[in-house]
């Protein structure tokens, strides 16, 4: 039997009934990830192997560092054949680790390869994907139709012009991409260099001078309509941790100024601003009626050499030690007194709080919604299948798994939608060990439809995106068929 099989993690027999009946077949709703517009909208054709698996992938290169392998074959000047061949060599020593699962999990569902990856078969896998690369059933939209994705939700900064997501629109594909907003730059006073520079890209992006705390402030509204006018009905923040050192607007705005001219802010003028940008933040999500999500935990770019080396997002971060519930309390309650608490999803990085976030979602459901405050899937580090059950675990015992939106890819790849299968069966098994040891009604009635619902239509129904499930409009000089 090939390692890869059609009951790959479900180990038993009700587990297997629960994947193939209910969840195997839902489509998928991808509401974060980091996938590049312009890939989708130009449909990019991968040239072969090592483009679309390992180009930016800093969890293999993690793991390549790890096994002893030089940086000219993660992210230096080897070739393609040659980095994946450094990858081949590693992948039988990442047994226990999830890559070596989504490894064959993605050989198997991308191109019906069957054969464990190692050195002895590499030459082979490499060939045989390459041709199936050619085909356009493995150009970007290609693979967004392959797997039935219906939503993909991008990240993207309130300077983002958003013209490959137009662009995208325009050509009719069965699948939505969304831009979510993502203003983390914003709060970044701390670094006058960097925000200086990126308080020029705003202004010109609204087409006002931002000479004041208030026509920054006014950029963002700004920026904040433009996205919802292109269908963003979503933000996004990754944060150390949430800030609760509430100020005036008076206090904000000489902590601007003085960033603006270059000017040292401590630490806690830092927060302070912060504090005062993400309860404006929160508020125009509210009276918009989007969601925020907040990533909160990351121990960012601690390898300070390799950082200047080869920049962010390579590899080098980690699991942070936060103060976590406090200020996220904090700052819910703070936007739920006003009334501005938008739908909020929290995710934690650092499995010590899970429990904690799992508890937290109970204090600000108010009954307009369900699941209005949800507790995020397994995120980074935690998207592995014993992550993934903590998380389930947690939020079983602490609030309601039925109304939980699901998974996301979270991810730069366009090999990463078997984490969706992934995450599924391990729902399944999870929950049908459950039920063979009767903790669970053996009631396929009342089982069944929260498995479906939690792999698609939950996340479907919380976000309520415009547009989803519908048909696409027709193109009448064309008579309906797509444009290219």
């Amino acid at each position: 039997m090939a390692f890869i099989h059609d009951d790959f993690l479900l180990g038993t027999k009700t587990a297997r009934r629960l994947y193939h009946k209910y969840a195997g077949a839902e489509p998928i709703f991808d509401y974060h990830c980091h996938i590049p517009p312009r890939e989708i909208a130009g449909n990019r054709r991968f040239n072969n192997l090592f483009e679309i698996w390992l180009e930016g992938d800093h969890y293999k290169w993690r793991a390549m560092r790890a096994n002893g392998v030089a940086e000219k074959f993660c992210t230096g000047d080897a070739s393609p054949h040659d980095k994946f061949l450094a990858w081949a060599k590693t992948v039988p020593h990442t047994l226990r680790n999830p890559l070596y699962h989504w490894t064959h999990l993605e050989l198997t569902r991308y191109f019906g390869i069957t054969d464990l990856l190692d050195e002895t078969t590499a030459e082979k896998i490499w060939k045989q994907a390459n041709e199936k690369l050619a085909t356009p059933a493995l150009t970007t939209q290609g693979i967004l139709k392959k797997f039935q994705v219906k939503v993909v939700c991008t990240t993207d900064d309130p300077a983002d012009n958003l013209e490959h997501h137009r662009a995208f629109a325009r050509q009719r594909h069965p699948t939505k991409m969304l831009p979510a907003f993502r203003p983390d730059k914003a709060l970044t006073v701390n670094q006058p260099a960097g925000f200086n520079w990126w308080v020029e890209q705003l202004s010109a992006a609204a087409n006002i001078d931002i000479n004041s705390f208030g026509a920054f402030i006014m950029a963002l509204q700004k920026r904040h309509d433009f996205f919802h006018s292109q269908g963003c009905r979503l933000s996004d923040h990754g944060l150390d941790h949430c800030f609760a050192d509430f100020c005036s607007e008076k206090i904000a705005a000489g902590i601007f100024d003085k960033a603006r001219q270059g000017g040292p802010v401590s630490p806690l003028e830092h927060s302070q601003f912060a504090s005062f940008m993400m309860l404006f933040f929160g508020r125009l999500d509210a009276k918009r009626g989007w969601t925020k999500q907040l990533h909160l935990g990351a121990l960012r770019s601690n390898n300070t050499r390799l950082l200047k080396q080869l920049g962010p997002d390579t590899g080098f971060d980690s699991i942070g030690d936060f103060p976590q519930t406090q200020p996220l309390a904090a700052y819910l309650d703070k936007l739920d007194s006003e009334n501005s608490l938008p739908k909020t999803v929290i995710y934690n990085l650092n499995p010590a709080d899970n429990y904690a976030f799992a508890a937290m979602i109970g204090n600000f459901q108010d009954g307009t919604i369900p699941g209005k405050i949800q507790y995020g899937s397994g995120w980074w580090f935690l998207d592995q299948k014993e992550g993934m059950e903590m998380q389930i675990n947690a939020l079983s015992n602490l609030g309601l798994l039925s109304r939980f939106i699901g998974m996301i890819t979270d991810s730069r790849s366009f090999m990463s939608y078997p984490r969706h299968e992934y995450f599924r069966r391990t729902l399944c098994n999870l929950i049908g060990r459950d039920i063979e040891n009767g903790a669970i009604p053996n009631d396929e009635g009342l089982v069944g439809p929260m498995i479906r619902n939690i792999c698609y239509a939950n996340a479907k129904n919380y976000m309520a995106f415009p547009g989803v499930d519908e048909a696409a409009p027709k193109n009448k000089k064309s008579g309906g068929r797509p444009r290219r």
